[in-house]
């Protein structure tokens, strides 16, 4: 089995290439072709410890577990380890640091979302938050668009300007972020709103990642008013720990899919000025099409400890 570590998947996970490899295995989800059971998890006082398996016919078999410890200001507030497996025989060929994979491929998922969303003029990007998916987001939604002016919003102002002038964006508050913005991608544990709907113009284009518990980043009334994409209609209308709270009371029926709307078989934006959102909650489809592209990298270039955990015998 070989073993990565953090180190060496950040060097190896490459993004333009996950975002082609999140686009085919949300296709493939769409379509029903993958084996993906809602999320389950183990709940502490301070967090959880979330199991998400999955099959995925371009990129194997895998699972990840990740802790999601919301107050944690020494590190993460998500950590993770990926283990696939041989899909003929069920063998684990690799285990990895799924921490970067999980704030990456979170990210790339959203900046996919907002290539297939966001009107093709949109120049003006939000960003709400001042943590790792702020970082990651500002990374892979340099792929979406030549952005005009970036702006960064979050609860701590010094946080906010060391982020903001890390970026080369302009630190702000929450409604001068969002107000005349073209995208606004959230990206907070807040347990109130900090995008509400009489900030956000007509034509935006907002995302919102992650479970957020008790409360939600996004206005009710915005989410009501807005052509809604997900990930995965099953698992984002699951019970908790895998579910979106903030889609209680919407009919799944109305939601498309990400993967739908890379197929093409079903519309997101329909008019200039309607209001889209994405809400990720995060599906192992991604985890999986990103490891496996860490794991082909790691072959291809040697890189990695190759460790037996059992002896096998004929």
């Amino acid at each position: 089995m070989l073993v990565l570590t953090r180190a060496q998947v950040e060097e190896l996970l490459d993004l333009d290439e996950l975002m082609g490899a999140l686009a085919w295995a949300h296709e493939e989800l769409s379509s029903g072709a993958t084996s993906m059971p809602p999320r389950i998890a183990a709940m502490t006082a301070k967090g959880l410890l979330g199991a998400m398996p999955a099959y995925l016919p371009s990129a194997g078999l895998g699972c990840k577990l990740v802790t999601l410890f919301p107050h944690n200001t020494d590190r993460p507030s998500h950590q993770a380890a990926i283990v696939l497996f041989d899909p003929e025989n069920g063998s684990p060929i690799a285990l990895m640091d799924g921490t970067y994979i999980t704030a990456t491929r979170t990210a790339a998922a959203a900046a996919l979302a907002a290539r297939l969303l966001a009107r093709a003029d949109a120049k003006i990007l939000a960003i709400i938050g001042t943590g790792v998916q702020a970082r990651t987001h500002a990374r892979a939604f340099a792929l979406v668009r030549d952005w005009a002016e970036i702006r960064i919003a979050g609860r701590d102002r010094e946080k906010t300007t060391a982020l903001a002038a890390e970026l080369g964006a302009r630190a702000t508050s929450f409604e001068d972020a969002v107000r005349g913005a073209d995208v606004v991608a959230a990206a907070t544990h807040s347990a109130e709103p900090v995008v509400r709907a009489e900030w956000v113009a007509p034509g935006t284009h907002v995302s919102s990642v992650g479970y957020n518990v008790p409360g939600s980043e996004l206005d009710p009334e915005l989410v009501r008013a807005a052509t809604i994409v997900v990930e995965s209609r099953e698992s984002s209308f699951a019970p908790p720990p895998g579910g979106a709270p903030e889609l209680s009371g919407i009919d799944p029926a109305s939601v498309a899919e990400l993967g739908e709307l890379v197929s093409g078989s079903r519309r997101g934006r329909a008019t200039p000025v309607e209001i889209t959102l994405y809400k990720s909650v995060g599906v192992a489809v991604q985890d999986l099409a990103a490891a496996a592209l860490v794991l082909a990298s790691a072959r291809e270039r040697e890189v990695g400890l190759e460790i037996e955990l059992e002896e096998i015998h004929a």
